[in-house]
């Protein structure tokens, strides 16, 4: 992982998942892109003088973005004190998703981080509005969420959870196997199965698993769904004791399921354990 890009809306939340992706990749060489963009709609600081709008408001706009992202870019390079990391700002006018799409392929982007909660999130929610339409729309870039003010703590036990009925390649878990190298952190893979016994695609599945897990500590278990599937995971999350968390973004599967239940506020792996977001197509 050479090229990380960073959102931020300049939120509390934006900067720890900065700060921790600095830190989980502080032994390696990286360059780090701080995204913001902002639009019409984009609350400009202070008082809004009459006459601001169109030209003018996105010029100021333009100004405002600007600065904060060189403020930002000075504290961290501060705060980490790492001279094996370059940052980097972009600023652009334009839908965040959108942008993300351009600079993903720009700048050769192999890893997306965000905070999961922006400015004007409300705290009970599963992920913030500008995460979750980015995960649907990205399917060619790992993406890191990091939750609320996370506080970094180097990933020690590093949770993949699937239901098996995709296979997976040694390729399209290689951010997870990158991350987990970087701590040297075990997998312990959680298998949420509505049924007693894999049915014979589903073992095949997690014989391809174990194969590409060969290289680390690792280990299998199964849980049983009896109730809604996020409460499920979320106690064997909190049994192993997993600093992070990981799916693939396959369409109509347990990934897509979890991301539509209803909002759940009692869920800590929503809220306290960073979820890496593999793509489906990688």
């Amino acid at each position: 992982m050479k090229n990380i890009l960073v959102a931020t809306d300049f939120s509390n939340n934006a900067y720890c998942a900065l700060f921790y992706a600095a830190k989980l990749l502080e032994s390696k060489k990286c360059t780090f892109y701080l995204l913001n963009t902002y639009s019409e709609l984009t609350p400009l600081k202070g008082t809004l003088l009459p006459g601001f709008s169109g030209k003018k408001l996105l010029q100021q706009l333009d100004i405002q973005s600007k600065e904060k992202l060189t403020s930002t870019s000075h504290k961290i390079v501060l705060d980490t004190e790492n001279p094996k990391h370059i940052f980097k700002t972009v600023s652009k006018k334009g839908e965040l998703i959108k942008v993300i799409g351009q600079k993903l392929e720009e700048l050769n982007i192999d890893l997306l981080v965000m905070g999961n909660k922006g400015l004007t999130e409300a705290s009970d929610i599963f992920f913030g509005s500008n995460t979750i339409q980015t995960v649907k729309h990205i399917t060619t870039c790992p993406v890191l969420a990091i939750p609320g003010e996370k506080d970094f703590k180097s990933p020690k036990e590093v949770a993949f959870v699937t239901d098996f009925e995709k296979n997976c390649t040694e390729k399209s878990i290689a951010p997870l196997l990158q991350i987990a190298a970087l701590s040297k952190a075990s997998i312990r893979v959680i298998h949420i199965n509505e049924k007693n016994i894999l049915t014979p695609t589903q073992e095949q599945n997690r014989k391809l698993l174990e194969e590409c897990l060969q290289s680390v500590e690792h280990s299998f278990h199964m849980a049983q769904e009896f109730d809604d599937k996020a409460k499920v995971i979320d106690t064997f999350l909190k049994k192993l004791k997993i600093d992070m968390f990981a799916m693939v973004n396959y369409k109509h599967n347990l990934f897509e399921k979890l991301t539509h239940e209803p909002i759940i506020q009692d869920v800590s792996m929503y809220s306290d354990i960073p979820f890496l977001i593999l793509p489906s197509h990688y």
